[in-house]
């Protein structure tokens, strides 16, 4: 979804140069990379660390485990 900080800074209440200097920190702590106008996640725990995110706060059931998790494990026997 492209778009600018500015618009990004809208959308949060935030702005631009709020959301300019935090992507700065953000990447030059790691946690993300800009690469031709995308935001690329380069470390998904410590960008939730950074961000303090909680995922109760979501309510979320325990995801279903996908069909290779859920297959019995295969023995060479």
């Amino acid at each position: 979804m492209p778009l600018t900080q500015a618009e990004l800074g809208d959308a949060l209440g935030l702005s631009t140069v709020h959301v300019n200097r935090t992507l700065q920190e953000l990447r030059h702590d790691g946690l993300i990379k800009t690469q031709a106008g995308k935001v690329i996640i380069e470390d998904w725990d410590g960008l939730r660390a950074a961000g303090e995110f909680d995922p109760t706060y979501l309510h979320l059931k325990k995801p279903a485990p996908s069909a290779r998790e859920a297959a019995p494990e295969r023995t060479n026997a």
